[in-house]
């Protein structure tokens, strides 16, 4: 089962991704509210993928993203995020993301993204 780490300042966000991923087969492994937080997730849990908001405090997605590619262990990282503008989602690949979802999504859109990296 393909496990996934949740990063996003909304706690509700978590827990309706959270829903939605483990009712389509994929393993929630962890939750963290920052970049900081996600970072030493990432080291305990080894996730198989990260999902990555953009804006939130202490270290915001794009920050996060580029500490995550300094690490050993590489997860695929989707960034989930309100902020939908081209230069964001520029920046998000450029710094390492395998893809990019605008909030507000839908269940089929975030299934359907994160299923090509299924394993």
């Amino acid at each position: 089962m393909t496990s996934v780490l949740i990063v996003d300042d909304a706690a509700f966000v978590r827990m309706q991704l959270k829903q939605m991923l483990e009712k389509n087969g994929f393993h929630v492994v962890g939750e963290a509210e920052n970049g900081k937080i996600a970072l030493k997730k990432i080291q305990e849990l080894n996730p198989s993928i990260v999902t990555l908001d953009i804006t939130m405090p202490e270290m915001d997605g794009i920050q996060c993203m580029q500490e995550i590619c300094k690490l050993e262990h590489k997860p695929v990282v989707i960034m989930v995020s309100a902020m939908g503008q081209e230069s964001y989602v520029q920046k998000a690949i450029l710094s390492g993301a395998k893809g990019f979802i605008v909030k507000p999504y839908k269940e089929e859109v975030v299934i359907k993204s994160l299923t090509k990296f299924k394993k």
